[in-house]
């Protein structure tokens, strides 16, 4: 089982402090909490995609390979990688190169995303985002899996012999997550390819997101990637955590109430009744998580929300050495204690290369331009210089 925090990167005002922090000191904030989540022994760290304000995260590739760089165990990943509005080259190339840069200690999530006005920003129609999430996908599922692709489809250029770059750690592409709260269309492409499923969990009773995530097991046990219990699932969820309950409810009222995705609505008591919201001492929030396996049986990771509605940093940072130091190790205890022994860890780099390649040494591709087959590196030009020097524009 792993556990970790997700951020959704906004910039938003603190309501008790009344500041707004600049974006220069949000980056570097997230770069603290995710060296903090690794300090105190959580698993991984995952940043949102966004390109509207108040959100930061344009780009998560960068911040994330930068976050590798200081890093040693962490396993860094996304909150969703928006499937739709990029293109899927681009995808390919960067998480790729992510990859490398981490030595294996990532992966990606998979969304359409919940913001309308993006899809103009990058020339996409709202209307097609879901055959948009579906063909892009599949042509990245390719990219990574074939050395030379020729492919045509509805959304963008067609690929003639493309070899997208650089290629795979190991010759195996980082693991997958589909994100979703609502269709069944992305849970059963997650189950069609054997990639893990990911709800958010945040904003509705567990209830909506178990249909999901039992179609996604059934339809993973029909495309024949294992029994339902092997399937892979991933779950959302939302902390705010004091020494006393009361000092967390008090803490976090101010911040629940002026939150840009449900301040002004509900009580805080009512939605933390009706929603996975916990707030309150480790033990309650230890007791609220557990149930969360009474409802969908034994899952692989556990990520928490904890930073967003202006919280400040200290306040952020503490909540991580509560969560590192009193929650996280019961809840791994009380979770292992009641594990089905059929159930699989989440995925790693190393276990997906075992799985590949068994004690053999993985592939290394070396993709060369002038190669005729794109997997040994031989040159047709080897012998002869002047036609090497022409396919590249070179005269004598």
């Amino acid at each position: 089982m792993e556990f970790g925090i997700f951020s959704v990167s906004d910039v938003t005002r603190d309501p008790v402090s009344g500041e707004t922090p600049s974006e220069a000191a949000r980056i570097q904030a997230t770069v603290q909490i995710a060296r903090k989540a690794e300090e105190v022994g959580l698993d991984v760290f995952a940043i949102g995609e966004h390109h509207n304000p108040p959100f930061f995260s344009s780009t998560p590739t960068t911040l994330l390979a930068f976050i590798a760089a200081q890093t040693k165990t962490l396993k860094l990943s996304t909150s969703t990688t928006l499937i739709t509005t990029n293109d899927p080259v681009r995808i390919a190339e960067e998480y790729a190169m992510l990859q490398h840069l981490a030595e294996g200690r990532m992966d990606l999530m998979l969304g359409r995303g919940n913001t309308a006005p993006v899809y103009p920003w990058f020339g996409k129609d709202i209307r097609s985002s879901l055959p948009l999430a579906l063909e892009n996908y599949n042509l990245l599922h390719r990219l990574w899996r074939e050395d030379v692709v020729d492919w045509e489809g509805n959304f963008r250029t067609p690929l003639q012999g493309f070899t997208s770059t650089p290629r795979p750690l190991h010759d195996v592409p980082p693991f997958v997550w589909h994100g979703s709260i609502r269709t069944p269309e992305i849970a059963e492409q997650a189950a069609f390819y054997g990639d893990g499923f990911f709800s958010n969990h945040i904003f509705a009773p567990s209830e909506h997101s178990l249909r999901l995530i039992n179609f996604y097991r059934q339809r993973f046990e029909h495309h024949g990637h294992g029994s339902q219990k092997q399937a892979i699932v991933g779950l959302g969820g939302q902390a705010f955590i004091a020494k006393r309950s009361q000092d967390a409810i008090d803490g976090f009222r101010p911040y629940f109430n002026e939150a840009p995705v449900y301040g002004h609505g509900p009580r805080m008591e009512d939605f933390t009744k009706q929603t996975p919201l916990s707030v309150g001492s480790p033990q309650e929030v230890i007791d609220k998580t557990l149930g969360f396996r009474e409802i969908f049986g034994d899952y692989q990771r556990q990520m928490f929300l904890i930073d967003h509605a202006g919280l400040p940093l200290k306040t952020v940072l503490d909540q991580l050495d509560l969560l590192g130091e009193e929650v996280v190790p019961v809840l791994r205890r009380e979770l292992a204690a009641k594990r089905d022994p059929e159930v699989p860890e989440s995925p790693s780099h190393a276990s997906l290369v075992a799985a590949k390649y068994g004690d053999a040494a993985p592939r290394e591709p070396r993709p060369n331009a002038n190669r005729g087959d794109n997997v040994t590196g031989g040159s047709p030009y080897q012998d002869t210089p002047a036609k090497a020097g022409a396919a590249f524009g070179l005269h004598g």
